[in-house]
């Protein structure tokens, strides 16, 4: 069921006026981490053809009419108000996401290729018009490759990811799991984990295996040095 659309922003931060040719955004402070929102289309027979869950935080950089120059605004995506609608075809998904009453809208192209069966993000989109704005604002990159999976199988990162876009936009995803090819029911299939994520649990695992020698290390240490003043008793 569609809801009214909205997001919630921040204060924007002022940037300073290029000095050589690139935008630097003075220090401010960024919204908080977004709220993991659950999303999903339908095929013609009602059941679910792509899943995702996530927290999106968008990275903005335009006009503003109010301080009259460039700045950079952080805003959230809030799932609860945002409406979903979208298609699935056999090699390719889109996903739309409309928030503000129809004023931002942020879309996810996803491409199959069916001899491989792997799938990845290879499109993403945002237009918005918000009341500070000086003109509508609009980019896109339909050259990604993000997201990467198997059909049939989820993509799954807990950790934040940054998706690079444009020189203006920039997207943060925030415990990601999505698949938008393969489904069976209405449950993601088998989670491939990202490298961040498996990176984060191999760590435990090394700091554990050290312990576990350096514990090793001082008790041959400590028992040969017992040997040995057993052999030095003995001999007087």
């Amino acid at each position: 069921m569609p809801f009214a659309a909205s997001i919630l922003r921040q204060g924007a931060a002022t940037v300073a006026p290029p000095l050589t040719g690139q935008t630097t955004a003075a220090p401010h402070k960024e919204p908080g981490k977004p709220v993991t929102g659950s999303y999903r289309l339908s095929g013609s027979n009602g059941t679910a053809c792509l899943l995702a869950s996530m927290g999106l935080q968008l990275n903005m950089t335009f006009s503003s009419v109010s301080q009259n120059k460039t700045v950079q605004d952080v805003v959230n995506l809030q799932p609860n108000v945002t409406r979903v609608s979208g298609s699935c075809g056999s090699d390719s998904a889109a996903l739309l996401l409309t928030a503000d009453a129809g004023k931002t809208n942020l879309s996810f192209h996803f491409t199959l290729n069916a001899t491989s069966s792997k799938y990845h993000l290879s499109e993403l989109t945002l237009s918005a018009l918000w009341p500070d704005m000086k003109e509508a604002f609009s980019a896109g990159n339909s050259s990604l490759d993000y997201l990467r999976g198997t059909s049939g199988r989820s993509y799954k990162c807990n950790e934040e990811q940054t998706f690079y876009v444009t020189s203006n936009l920039s997207i943060n995803t925030f415990q990601v799991q999505v698949q938008p090819f393969g489904l069976t029911g209405e449950q993601f299939g088998t989670a491939e984990e990202c490298q961040l994520d498996e990176d984060d649990m191999l760590i435990p695992i090394i700091v554990g295996a050290a312990l576990a020698g350096l514990v090793l290390i001082v008790l041959l240490a400590y028992l040969i040095g017992r040997k040995r003043s057993q052999a030095g008793y003995q001999t007087i």
